[in-house]
Order: C-alpha cells, then sequence, then structure tokens
C-alpha cells in the first residue's frame, strides 16, 4: 500500500499535469475536456483545494486551452460539492472573462451565467456581486466588456441597496469613454431591463436608453434599435409614445445609413411591440420614408419587410393605408436603379394579392408584377414568377392568364436572344405554378417551337427544360405530347433541327426509362445513322453512347451494335472515332 502511495505515475493530477506540459496543444486540449473525469477520482474537497488551483496556475496557456477550460468550468458546480460550494469557480472564471481572445472572454462569461443560477442570494451578495464589481472598476477594456453581461444573472436574487449599486455600475459602463464597453452596454440593456420592476425601467431604463440612443458613435446608436423592440415589449401601451417612440422615430432619421439600416430590418418586430395604433400613427410614416431612403441598402431592407408590415397592420385601415401611402412608395422601389432593392420588392409583393382582394390586384399590383417580369436582372424575374401562385389563388387562372400570357408572348418572342432565353430558363417554374392543364393548352406549343430557334442558346434551353417538364408531368405526359413532336424533327431539312432530336432524346431518355425509350426514341436514333450529314451521324453515335446505359444488354447487342459497326466503317473521320469510342464505353467492341 505505502509503494502504491508513492507511486505517483496512476495519480489524477500528476497525469493531468503531465498532460499540461505536453508541448502538443490539442493534447493539452484533450485533457482540460477531461477535467470532470478527473475531479470525480479526486472528490470534491481535493477538486477545491488542488485541481482549482492547478487551473488557475495555467491560465497563460494557448487560447483553445483556455476556451476548453472556460466551457468545462461552467459544468463543474457538482464537482466542487454543489451549490453550497460554487463560489470556488468564481476565481478561474474571472481571470479567463479578462482575458484578450474575445472568444474565450465570451465563454467565460457565459459560464459564469450558468452558475449564477446555483448561487444563494447571500452567495450572490457575498462573491458574484463583487466579481462583477471587480470587473466594472478593472483598468482593462476586456474587463468591463464582461461585466456588462453579468448584471442580468445576478440583479434579482440581492437585495434592494446592493440592486442600486448594481445600477449605478451598470450606468457607469453605458457612460464609459471607450466606445466597445458602450457597445456590450448596449447590447446587454434589453436583457437588464427585462429583470427590473416598471416603474425602474421607466426611471432607469429609459434615461440610458435615450442617452445610448444619442451617442456620438452609430456603432451604439444601432445596437439600440433592438433594445428598442425589448423595451417596447416591457411598457405599457399608454408609456410608449412618450417614452419609445421618439428616440424610434430619430432613429429612422438617423444620419447614419447603418442606423436606418438596422431600423428597417427590424421594423417589423418594431411594429409588433408597439402595437397598431401607433403603428399607424408613428410607424406608417417612418417606414415610407425608410422605402424611399438614400441609400439602397436602406430600401431593400424595408422592402423585405413590405409583406409582414403589410399583414400586421390592423385590419381597421389595413386596405386604406396599403393603397394610399405604401403602394405609391413600391412603384417606386419597382424602378429602382438598384437591383437588389427590385430584387426585394419581386419577392414579396405578390404576398399583397391576399391582403388586398381580386380587384385591387388587377388593378394595382398587375401592373407592377407585368414591370417585375420584364426586368432586366435575373434574381428580380425569378422572384416574381416565383410567387405567382399567390396572385394566381386571388385572381384565377384565367384572369392571370388573360394579363401574363401577352407578355410572356412578347418577351418569346423578343429580337434579343438573351430576353427570350431568361424567359425559357423559367419555363420549368411557370409550368409548375400555373398547371399541366394550362400548360397544355396555352405553353407547350411554345415550349416545342424554341427546339428550332435560330441561336444554339436557346436550342439547348429548350431541350433542358424537357427534362424538367416530364420530371414535373410525367413519363405518360411525354409520351403522349412531347415525344412525337420531337420526334417529328428527325425529318426537318435543317439539319441542326435534326441534331435537336438527338439532343432530346439524350435528356428524355433519364427521365422516361428503359421501356419508353427502346419502344419509342430508339428507332429514330437507329434510323438517323444514315442522315447525310456527318455532324448528325456522329452525334447519332454519341446519342448511342448515352442512352446505351439504360437499354439492355440484347437490344445493345441486336440492334446497337451492329448501327455502331457500321458507323466505324463511315467516310468521315469523326464519325468514326465516336462510333469506336461508343462501341468501347458500351462493352460491344
Amino acid at each position: 500500500m505505502a509503494e502504491a502511495d508513492g507511486d505517483d505515475s496512476l495519480n489524477p493530477m500528476s497525469i493531468l499535469i503531465d498532460e499540461l506540459q505536453n508541448e502538443d496543444i490539442q493534447l493539452r486540449v484533450n485533457s482540460i475536456n477531461k477535467l470532470s473525469t478527473i475531479a470525480l477520482a479526486l472528490g470534491v474537497e481535493k477538486t477545491r483545494s488542488e485541481l482549482l488551483p492547478l487551473i488557475i496556475d495555467i491560465l497563460y496557456d494557448e487560447d483553445e486551452v483556455l476556451l476548453a477550460l472556460a466551457e468545462q468550468l461552467g459544468t463543474f458546480t457538482p464537482l466542487v460539492g454543489g451549490p453550497e460550494y460554487v463560489h470556488c469557480l468564481l476565481p478561474p472564471l474571472e481571470l479567463l472573462a479578462v482575458v484578450e481572445e474575445a472568444i474565450v472572454r465570451e465563454k467565460a462569461v457565459e459560464s459564469l451565467r450558468a452558475i449564477s443560477h446555483e448561487h444563494s442570494p447571500s452567495h450572490l451578495e457575498d462573491h458574484f456581486v463583487p466579481l462583477v464589481k471587480r470587473l466594472v472598476d478593472g483598468d482593462l477594456v476586456n474587463s468591463r466588456i464582461s461585466a456588462c453581461s453579468l448584471f442580468s444573472v445576478c440583479y434579482p436574487g440581492v437585495s434592494i441597496a446592493i440592486k442600486a449599486e448594481l445600477l449605478q455600475c451598470f450606468r457607469d459602463l453605458c457612460s464609459d469613454d471607450n466606445l466597445l464597453v458602450r457597445c456590450a452596454a448596449a447590447s446587454n440593456l434589453g436583457d437588464f431591463a427585462k429583470v427590473l420592476e416598471l416603474d425602474d425601467i421607466k426611471s432607469e431604463i429609459i434615461p440610458i436608453f435615450s442617452n445610448l440612443a444619442s451617442d456620438e458613435q452609430d456603432s451604439v446608436r444601432l445596437l439600440m434599435v433592438e433594445v428598442c423592440v425589448n423595451i417596447a415589449q416591457l411598457l405599457p401601451q399608454e408609456a410608449l409614445e412618450a417614452l419609445v417612440m421618439i428616440t424610434l422615430c430619430q432613429a429612422a432619421e438617423d444620419t447614419s445609413w447603418r442606423v436606418r439600416y438596422m431600423v428597417a430590418d427590424k421594423f417589423t418586430e418594431l411594429q409588433t411591440a408597439v402595437g397598431p395604433e401607433i403603428t399607424k400613427t408613428g410607424l406608417v410614416p417612418a417606414f415610407q420614408n425608410l422605402m424611399k431612403d438614400c441609400e439602397a441598402e436602406v430600401r431593400a431592407a424595408a422592402s423585405h419587410n413590405l409583406k409582414e408590415f403589410c399583414e400586421n397592420l390592423s385590419t381597421d385601415y389595413r386596405e386604406n393605408v396599403i393603397l394610399t401611402e405604401i403602394l405609391p412608395c413600391s412603384k417606386e422601389l419597382v424602378s429602382d436603379i438598384n437591383q437588389h432593392v427590385r430584387s426585394a420588392v419581386a419577392s414579396v409583393i405578390m404576398g399583397l394579392c391576399p391582403i388586398l382582394g381580386k380587384d385591387n390586384t388587377i388593378e394595382h399590383l398587375m401592373p407592377l408584377f407585368l414591370a417585375l417580369l420584364r426586368d432586366e436582372c435575373p434574381d428580380v424575374r425569378l422572384n416574381i414568377i416565383s410567387n405567382l401562385s399567390c396572385m394566381k389563388e386571388v385572381i384565377g387562372i384565367l384572369q392571370l392568364s388573360k394579363f401574363l400570357l401577352p407578355t410572356i408572348m412578347e418577351l418569346a418572342e423578343d429580337a434579343k436572344w438573351r430576353v427570350r432565353l431568361a424567359i425559357v430558363e423559367y419555363m420549368p417554374l411557370l409550368a409548375g405554378q400555373f398547371g399541366l392543364e394550362f400548360f397544355d393548352a396555352q405553353l407547350h406549343s411554345l415550349c416545342m417551337s424554341w427546339l428550332v430557334d435560330h441561336v444554339y442558346a436557346i436550342r439547348e434551353a429548350a431541350t433542358n427544360n424537357l427534362k424538367k417538364l416530364v420530371e414535373l408531368f410525367g413519363k405518360e405526359w411525354a409520351l403522349a405530347t412531347t415525344i412525337p413532336r420531337v420526334l417529328t424533327l428527325s425529318e426537318e431539312p435543317n439539319y441542326l433541327h435534326r441534331m435537336t432530336t438527338l439532343f432530346c432524346i439524350n435528356v428524355l431518355s433519364e427521365v422516361c426509362g428503359q421501356e419508353i425509350t427502346t419502344k419509342h426514341m430508339l428507332p429514330t436514333v437507329l434510323y438517323m445513322a444514315e442522315d447525310p450529314v456527318a455532324n448528325v451521324r456522329f452525334n447519332v453515335a454519341k446519342s448511342l453512347q448515352k442512352i446505351g446505359s439504360i437499354l439492355d444488354n440484347s437490344t445493345l447487342k441486336t440492334e446497337v451494335k451492329p448501327i455502331l459497326e457500321k458507323l466505324t466503317q463511315d467516310r468521315d473521320v469523326d464519325v468514326k472515332y465516336f462510333a469506336q469510342e461508343a462501341l468501347t464505353v458500351l462493352s460491344l467492341a
């Protein structure tokens, strides 16, 4: 037994010390991650008397090690003897809360907040509050930054006198000379307000809020927008206008675009917090101004919130406000010089259709929709088409097609091929929005006509669309409507159109499967091996290689192989090459 006691090689502390002195950082991190196991082996008394002092000695290690340590200490309460001894964890966490690396400090503060709830009121006052005060009074900026996050967790559990001291400490941080400290205090003001009584919010928090909202640095002012949401949720309706709205309206007109952007971004949260009456009198004008802001980023942020803002308006005045105050601004945004603003509008404006109803949608929203559909920016067109179902559900597919089809036809026949290409690429999306019956009646012929467009990029896009359309409507639909029309192109006098047949078969075979490919499409490919144009013949070889992977062995050997062997004897060198390549790939050589 004496020998065992004298052998330190198996002593948990000795093992930990050896590992923490290792040059390998990852090994040191791993040893920290095993601290709870070591603490269990040592027992609560030795953990407090030996392990925690050792931990304090290693607080000059690499950031990775300190981060792991800060995380571990947040779960250590049972290992030091429970809530009665949880204050023993404060010294190492206090040191970690003032280190240079922000991520380590944040994790230490997170652990301090976690263990604060395990302190009794007396331990809070005797141990936790003094720690907060030391951090507040610290010369290091990092110390004061960390302190800002701790007030909300210790304030509720202490006496009135201590609460007064904590309030004074927080006021000092909010007026600190250092910008980073004021930013940290501003970020935590909302959480701190949630644990105060209503009278204290009015008398203490509102003055702090007003001062920070007029701070000389916009980094502080923009943080107050979210705080405004938090405080507005805590105040009674009758107190909002006098205590919050003045500051909020100032933020919406701030000289810094970053502050105005934050207001626009959080606008619907602010709207929910202040309620419908104040929204009508105070927020609607502010929202109009943000939609007309001189900075594109602000206009885009406001535009993103357009639909939700309108949905949240009280039904008593919603339609009137949208038609008379919101839509006039929206019309300007539809033609905004910045594509990101137009894209933002396009993503939400169709959401107004259910709110405004059929007649107003046709009269007021349809012109905006058609203008956005003609936009030169792909994202704008995509966003408007993606939300087409909102309008379809309100005005019906017949009315929608009445307005939409002329525009689609106009774009589809535009002299500029890039304009035609844009509408071609969106056709599967439009097909999904309109449904099979409408597509077959109104758009299918248009899609097929693009297969013989004089621009290759159009023909290629139309070919790729066939696969998407079959995936959408099914292979039986393809067999009945699309495949027959594709196969007729093989008789076209223009060899480019005949080649399009092969390209279409390549993509259709992927979604139609073996049976349809073998029975309906393969014969046409084999027939085209006799085409007088070499380009067509070598594309036959490439198509056979492409569709060969889905054909059965019998078909490959009896129908495909003879044609490919014949093509290997072709007078054109390219036809020979691709035919031989197909034989090799299909293992028919």
